[in-house]
């Protein structure tokens, strides 16, 4: 059970090697188009429903392009759903105020607060997913030293991201060993959870100073940004990125439904 959930956890990154028009896209491109996405969705006014469905186009087209299955990110999108709806339904209780009346019955401002956040998340959220899923890692983390993000915070993104599969992984391990040892116990005992947890921190450590000292021979602590292998942008890549953020403005400025 445990080792699925490792593989879960990096089957998205899989899916950055295929060959798809989105996934041969500079990913710079991908990260500022998805940075602008971002900042442009969060941006309607909470009770903003009918300007933020157009840009449902966006993470429609995106999976259709880049061969990306719906249900996967959908998925994966549920583990954030209770937190978004949590934040929603305060609102639902609190703001009752009646906005308009729909074929008899009151709608409150609470409601489409409600269904503003819900919309926005998945939005938000689905950008994030295809971008990981259509671009690979160590190219994210290259183009963010490009764009001069704090190399702290790209050192945390990198060191959490991989070590993540090393705890998993080590915990897979001395689960499987536990139920060996105690055939009739469903699981691990309370009085034995301080040890597995202790054991389970120090051979997780252990596995990561190996891994890191594996990556320091491997020239890890170059600087790779200036690579001649890693090019720039073509033009087309830059076309793309601008009729991206020209139609995400545009539908900012322009709110068609509400035009309609």
């Amino acid at each position: 059970m445990i080792a699925n959930r490792v593989h879960d956890l990096y089957v998205l990154e899989n899916l950055s090697d295929k060959d798809t028009p989105i996934h041969r896209l500079h990913p710079g491109v991908k990260i500022l188009a998805t940075f602008v996405f971002i900042i442009v969705t969060v941006s309607f006014n909470r009770y903003d429903v009918l300007g933020v469905v157009p840009y449902f186009l966006y993470p429609t087209l995106v999976m259709s392009l880049a061969e990306i299955p719906y249900k996967l990110l959908l998925s994966r999108f549920l583990i954030a759903l209770p937190f978004c709806a949590f934040a929603g339904v305060t609102n639902l209780l609190l703001d009752r105020q009646t906005a308009f009346v729909l074929g008899g019955a009151a709608v409150s401002f609470g409601l489409l607060s409600l269904i503003t956040i819900l919309l926005r998340a998945y939005l938000c959220v689905m950008a994030v997913f295809l971008l990981i899923a259509t671009t690979p890692f160590t190219s994210l983390t290259r183009e963010l030293r490009r764009f001069h993000v704090p190399a702290v915070f790209i050192l945390l993104i990198e060191m959490i991201y991989r070590y993540i599969g090393v705890l998993v992984d080590e915990a897979s391990s001395m689960s499987i060993a536990y139920k060996l040892r105690s055939v009739d116990s469903k699981g691990i005992a309370m009085k034995h959870m301080g040890s597995f947890v202790g054991q389970l921190a120090i051979r997780s450590m252990d596995r990561g100073e190996r891994i890191y000292a594996a990556m320091m021979c491997r020239g890890y602590s170059q600087p790779t940004h200036g690579h001649p292998s890693h090019s720039g942008p073509s033009i087309a890549d830059i076309c793309v990125c601008a009729v991206l953020i020209a139609a995400f403005l545009l539908l900012r400025v322009f709110p068609v439904l509400h035009m309609l």
